[in-house]
């Protein structure tokens, strides 16, 4: 299932190029992650119970074209990479302009922390179907853990 989000851009979100300056990208990009999760049943206050939070070890930004103020954007959720074990995992947005042209591109790779124990976790079976309907990268990929 392709994952797709349109939204308005804001004022906020330009610099004095006028053209979207570079960390609105990567902010449209996590906002899509958060209504991805949600939709698939894992709201902020379910990780809360779950005692687990997603961060980030890398995040990679490849800009192709420009947005301009007042234009609307779309922008999509891939699975780039996954371990077995569903602890790591790696993203991909694409952002498209107003015209469906490819603006950028954002990748960031990251896992599951338990947030008592302050360490990479496995999540738990709630998880499992997590990443199954999101669409997979053409070069996609099983993340091996050295241990």
């Amino acid at each position: 299932m392709e994952f797709t989000v349109t939204f308005k851009t804001k004022w906020a979100d330009f610099d004095a190029n006028r053209h979207m300056r570079h960390t609105a990208y990567n902010d449209y990009a996590a906002e899509v992650r958060v209504r991805y999760f949600k939709e698939h049943g894992m709201s902020i206050e379910d990780f809360a119970k779950e005692n687990l939070g997603p961060i980030l070890f890398k995040e990679e930004t490849n800009f192709y074209k420009e947005i301009h103020i007042g234009e609307d954007i779309t922008v999509n959720l891939t699975l780039k990479a996954l371990s077995k074990n569903l602890e790591r995992w790696k993203l991909q947005h694409q952002i498209f302009n107003e015209a469906d042209k490819l603006a950028a591109q954002v990748n960031v790779y990251g896992a599951w922390i338990d947030l008592e124990k302050r360490k990479l976790s496995a999540p738990s079976e709630k998880f499992k179907d997590l990443f199954s309907s999101l669409d997979r990268t053409e070069d996609f990929e099983e993340i091996i853990l050295k241990r």
